[in-house]
């Protein structure tokens, strides 16, 4: 009778990896949330005043500066606000959903 048992380092390491990832969602959640509610504040207030802008404005800086800010000015700061924290949360979330990934990968060549 044979069990088929793992070396202890494999299965250590592949816990470690699994503990890892559940660790890197949680994160990736807290991220989610509290910039969640950090982007809709300033955003209610930015509503609320018929602030308008798209996309392209929070990419690029330049357009931003030229085109939004100016026609804005008392609001500068809740823009600019907005801006980065869609920018921080962004980047955030595509470091942690690209650490899953890849420790999803291991995992997958582990098992």
């Amino acid at each position: 009778m044979t069990q088929h048992l793992c070396p202890f380092y494999i299965c250590a390491m592949y816990t470690l990896l699994l503990y890892i990832v559940g660790g890197l969602f949680v994160a990736m959640l807290f991220v989610n949330v509290y910039f969640r509610a950090k982007v809709l504040k300033v955003y209610g207030i930015l509503v609320r005043n018929k602030v308008e802008f798209g996309a392209a404005h929070i990419f690029n800086r330049q357009k931003l500066e030229e085109e939004i800010l100016p026609r804005y000015p008392q609001f500068r700061n809740e823009i600019e606000s907005f801006v980065r924290h869609m920018r921080y949360s962004i980047k955030m979330a595509s470091v942690l959903l690209a650490l899953i990934t890849a420790f999803g990968a291991i995992l997958m060549y582990f098992r």
